[in-house]
């Protein structure tokens, strides 16, 4: 939150507290409104109806809640909803059965590449989240075995990388054209001499130094495909990453009027556009711990109503290699899904350090 949001909660009194914390805990069970004559019946102390829409009328001044219909109760706006995640939530841990469902999903199958671990796991915190999850890293394979490139067209070439566990991964990479194909052998067998073993990091920095060294042994476009070639694969652009969600059905259920149903359909627009999805959840891998957008706090979610909560992973170097997470309506619950992305984030992590 900003530092204007702690001020203002640092502002609100315990009463003040209470009743918006109340508003925004029926808000996230139900979806609906709740009025002033319900919440003297819940809550902890003994206040006036009259008492209570006091206090609404401030809050509502305050920006923190407001009235969807004209004479309903109250429901939480986007700002009162982020002061509650940040200065209210109370977060529950999980339980050891959720704990060891977890633990067996994700490391207990069988998983025979990095994109297993991966695709695993976004099905298993989508199953346990009722919402979709999704996640996000450099596509790598860890230590390269060997590369090869193979001409497609005039100005197209195919890059075959392939890791000593096997794991196999292709990109297209744009060259110059009429370039000969002994560019690409020479490319290829260049690379073959100096990645075997190395991690991508280690690769391009070990390929960079050489390139300088064999000026004068590579020819322009030989280098030039070299140079290209680590471009793509070295996982710096914004649309070489993988990207997975699973789960898209959970965000049908429960639907409780036209307007959810038209929210769902543009999130499933905004899911779409993957560019913008990899943009929004970068800003995620430079966080410490979980990160939650909620609605137009992100522009990608600005229009269907979102959230969403995400965590990153490292891999043994304590590197971030991508984060992991859930998406859902704004009134997902908090308080569950923030430990269990956390979890799953460390259990990813621990597994990919191996």
């Amino acid at each position: 939150m900003a530092a204007d949001g702690f001020k203002t909660l640092a502002t609100l009194n315990d009463r003040s507290r209470t009743i918006l914390r109340q508003i925004v805990e029926t808000y996230l069970a139900t979806g609906e409104p709740v009025g002033s004559r319900n919440l003297s019946r819940v809550l902890p102390m003994t206040l006036s109806p009259a008492s209570i829409r006091n206090v609404m009328s401030d809050l509502e001044h305050l920006g923190l809640i407001f009235a969807p219909h004209t004479s309903a109760g109250r429901m939480p706006t986007q700002s009162g909803l982020r002061m509650f995640v940040d200065g209210l939530l109370e977060i529950g841990d999980l339980s050891n059965e959720e704990r060891k469902k977890i633990d067996q999903q994700i490391a207990g199958s069988p998983q025979t590449s990095f994109s297993d671990v991966l695709s695993e796991a976004s099905n298993m915190i989508s199953g346990l989240s009722h919402c979709a999850g999704v996640v996000l890293a450099d596509k790598q394979v860890h230590r390269l075995k060997h590369i090869d490139f193979v001409s497609l067209e005039p100005t197209k070439a195919l890059v075959v990388l392939v890791s000593e566990d096997q794991d196999i991964e292709n990109r297209i990479l744009t060259v110059p054209e009429g370039l000969p194909p002994s560019a690409l052998s020479e490319a290829a067998n260049f690379l073959n001499a100096h990645i075997r073993g190395l991690t991508m990091s280690e690769a391009r920095e070990r390929i960079e130094a050489q390139l300088k060294k064999a000026a004068a042994e590579l020819d322009a476009l030989t280098q030039k495909v070299i140079q290209s070639g680590l471009a793509e694969w070295s996982g710096a652009l914004d649309d070489r990453k993988s990207l997975i969600v699973r789960g898209q059905s959970n965000l049908l259920k429960d639907l409780n009027a036209t307007e959810d149903l038209e929210r769902i359909r543009q999130l499933f627009n905004d899911l779409e556009s993957k560019r913008e999805m990899v943009q929004l959840l970068q800003l995620a891998e430079d966080a410490d711990g979980v990160k939650i957008f909620i609605g137009s706090e992100n522009k990608l979610f600005s229009l269907s109503g979102s959230s969403l909560v995400v965590a990153p992973f490292h891999d043994k170097s304590s590197q971030v290699v991508g984060i992991l997470g859930v998406i859902g309506p704004t009134r997902i619950n908090y308080a569950r899904i923030i430990p269990m992305v956390d979890y799953t984030a460390k259990i990813v992590g621990r597994l990919l350090s191996r």
